[in-house]
């Protein structure tokens, strides 16, 4: 089991298409970013330039050069060595983790305005959110190792969660305009951005929206022809995540007011609101439940491709071997998928204890935030270093070659470093802001230090038994 059955590369065009749509196209985030206004537009762009142009070029070249399984965790190991690859592939791996609830609490939240007004009832039961993550993190978690199909096949469909509800959106509030006009006004200076320290800490969540284009490329061995693949893929799930986020933002601030759509339930709850104006109260029904879909096929495409980091440190003995272990009927990483998946469902028992649902909701996004981007200063930091090395005629260059290639990188490199800065400052209305600065900056600290351990740990064992059979 541990070494003669192979991956099965069954991952085409529209499968990878897909998945950059389920990943990166997330309803949530259209919600958040219409409650905070009309200014929000002009960074979502900004964010959409300085951040997902550069990662999204860097992917492509990055993924031709080394397009193995293992993705961020190949290219930081063959940039900087096994340890700092270690690392990378680490803390993306355990950032991910308190994602999966907060993604699945959206899902939760939405689908209960498929039931009627008695089920809202449960909106402030912490039981049905974590029955809810549980349940869909055990079936997400199955499927998956059942085999790559099956995996994909809950990615595709999961899609249309995106992609029918911000149609139906777009819809709905072109209705609302033609009746009563726009209800914020996008004029020079409602779309001037307001700065403020408030503001600055929520525009770094902007660009936790753009991410994800990576996590494609970690199935690098189940995708065929990944050098021809990957970019095509990238090109076009990259387009319509782009169009979705900003007509899906557009149109929430055209039809409605700002403080509509916040918190869990903001985009469901905007839909209510529009479906009474224009007497389609019909529409709410399938609306919640395609964007519960969404969420679940967020969850679900971080679970697949993420899964596979430890799957690749495990082949190099960086975790324990059982890691890189293949199913011989399945050919999929099993014990990869099954302790990652057992490990989301812990984070989302450990994430409510102690808290109400909304609590439990912003502190499982708060904790994802700043630990995922720690791993694109490797991924860009790579994509710097790596153009050194001489690339092969395979491989699929950034149009203007290195200078262009450098300087994507650094622009990454510059985004990615002020959003973890602006990610660790408190917020204003906090009343011990050292205390909350110590929590962030050691929180991390500890997700290091325990990959650290780690680490050397599996390191000290393989040499150790490596040398018992001297």
């Amino acid at each position: 089991m541990t070494g003669s059955p192979s991956l099965k590369r069954s991952i085409r065009f529209q499968d990878l298409a897909l998945f950059y749509v389920v990943s990166g196209l997330s309803v949530r985030w259209t919600a958040m970013a219409a409650a905070a206004g009309p200014g929000i537009l002009v960074v979502w762009v900004a964010a959409l330039i300085c951040f997902f142009v550069p990662l999204a070029a860097s992917v492509m070249e990055l993924s031709s050069r080394h397009p193995d399984e293992g993705g961020l965790y190949v290219w930081t190991k063959e940039a900087f060595g096994p340890f700092s690859g270690f690392i990378a592939a680490w803390t993306y791996w355990m950032s991910n983790l308190p994602f999966f609830p907060g993604v699945l609490y959206f899902g939760a939240a939405s689908a209960l305005f498929a039931f009627g007004p008695h089920a809202q009832e449960l909106s402030k039961n912490p039981g049905y959110y974590v029955a809810f993550a549980v349940t869909w993190l055990l079936i997400i978690t199955l499927v998956n190792i059942r085999g790559v199909d099956a995996g994909k096949w809950l990615n595709n469909v999961s899609a249309l969660g995106g992609l029918v509800p911000l149609t139906i959106l777009i819809l709905l509030a072109a209705a609302c305009f033609a009746r009563s006009g726009a209800t914020n006004q996008f004029t020079v200076t409602s779309l001037a951005p307001h700065l403020s320290l408030k503001n600055a800490i929520f525009w770094s969540s902007v660009f936790f929206a753009f991410g994800g284009v990576e996590a494609g490329s970690a199935m690098g061995d189940e995708i065929k022809n990944p050098r021809r693949v990957i970019p095509w893929a990238i090109l076009a799930g990259g387009s319509i995540m782009t169009i979705g986020y900003i007509a899906g933002i557009s149109a929430l601030l055209v039809a409605l007011p700002s403080d509509a759509v916040a918190g869990p339930d903001g985009f469901v709850h905007g839909i209510q609101i529009m479906t009474a104006r224009l007497k389609m109260v019909w529409l709410l029904v399938p609306m919640a439940l395609f964007v519960a879909l969404n969420a679940v096929g967020s969850a679900a495409a971080y679970l697949s491709s993420t899964s596979r980091l430890p799957f690749a440190a495990g082949i190099d003995h960086c975790l324990p071997p059982a890691f890189g272990w293949i199913h011989p009927r399945y050919r999929t990483p099993w014990v990869a998928i099954g302790v990652y998946g057992l490990a989301g469902i812990l984070v989302t028992l450990l994430g409510q204890a102690g808290t109400n649902v909304r609590g439990a909701y912003e502190v499982l996004v708060s904790m994802a935030v700043i630990s995922y981007f720690l791993p694109y200063l490797f991924l860009f930091g790579a994509m710097i270093r790596l153009q050194s090395r001489p690339a092969g005629p395979q491989v699929r260059r950034v149009p203007g070659g290195k200078p262009v290639a450098v300087l994507l990188g650094m622009v990454g490199l510059a985004s990615t470093a002020m959003t973890i800065l602006l990610s660790a400052v408190p917020a204003p209305d906090e009343p011990n802001k050292p205390l909350a600065l110590a929590k962030v900056v050691g929180g991390t600290v500890v997700l290091v230090a325990a990959g650290l351990a780690v680490f050397l740990f599996s390191r000290w064992k393989t040499m150790r038994m490596a040398r018992a059979r001297i």
